[in-house]
């Protein structure tokens, strides 16, 4: 193949094949280690649906690339369930750490080694919280709400937007009210994460979950503040330059 005689669509289209390609190759090699030493089931399907955060994001993104016509409606569909799996993949996250830590909401199992730590909560939660408080059931289970409240909001939301966009009903002030309201959903669900491995890290160091977390908060924050970005860019006075230049190239 003669990359000179390839425009700079066709080169991006040519990178990102490539990109999802090894995402799927990394992603399969992971999936078939976990399903052939399948000793933790519990601990390996939220690790298995970590995994595969990666191919739907790839793909989705690689989708996205692609001039369809007349494929709207499928393209915001195709996002909202990335952007739900975004949510179910923070939920999991949690759940695993639980896991490493034998704790068990539904069963009310709670290890006596680690019940009465203190955990310090930072501002802006402190308007809302005490600042200092000691872990036991309660306390784990509201971690776990705020967690779970971003896997509710986030579907409902992309229903009510998918809706609106659809009957034309989409001015830019309703989608900086989703923005908003999904920018304290996620974080609030971000902060539970940090808040519980910042008390249990030292337990957590031999599982490695540290790397899992940076990867998946990075993923959904660059994600998040690029679509931000680019809405605000598109509505901006800048405007009509952004379209000339993309028009041009």
């Amino acid at each position: 193949m003669d990359m000179s005689t390839l425009d700079r669509g066709q080169i991006t289209l040519l990178g990102s094949s490539f990109c999802v390609m090894l995402s799927m190759h990394f992603t399969v090699q992971l999936l078939s280690q976990h399903l052939f030493y399948w000793k933790n089931p519990k601990e390996q399907k939220a690790i298995i649906i970590i995994i595969l955060m990666a191919p739907i994001y790839a793909i989705d993104s690689f989708v996205g690339l692609l001039d369809i016509r007349g494929s709207k409606a499928f393209f915001m569909f195709l996002d909202s369930i990335k952007e739900c799996y975004e949510a179910l993949v923070i939920a999991k996250f949690l759940a695993l750490m639980y896991s490493y830590l034998n704790i068990s909401i539904s069963k009310n199992i709670v290890p006596d080694g680690i019940k009465g730590r203190e955990i310090q909560h930072s501002f802006p939660m402190t308007l809302f919280q005490p600042r200092t408080f000691r872990l036991n059931h309660h306390t784990l289970k509201l971690l776990k709400y705020w967690t779970w409240q971003f896997v509710i909001i986030r579907p409902l939301c992309s229903i009510l937007m998918i809706t609106l966009q659809l009957l034309g009903m989409y001015p830019t002030w309703v989608s900086w009210t989703f923005t908003i309201i999904l920018n304290i959903s996620v974080s609030l669900a971000l902060y539970s994460l940090v808040v519980f491995y910042h008390v249990f890290a030292k337990e957590l160091e031999p599982h490695k979950p540290l790397a899992k977390f940076m990867c998946i908060k990075g993923i959904v924050f660059f994600c998040f503040w690029q679509v931000s970005f680019f809405v605000l860019l598109i509505t901006s006075q800048f405007k009509g330059l952004f379209v000339a230049t993309y028009t041009s190239t």
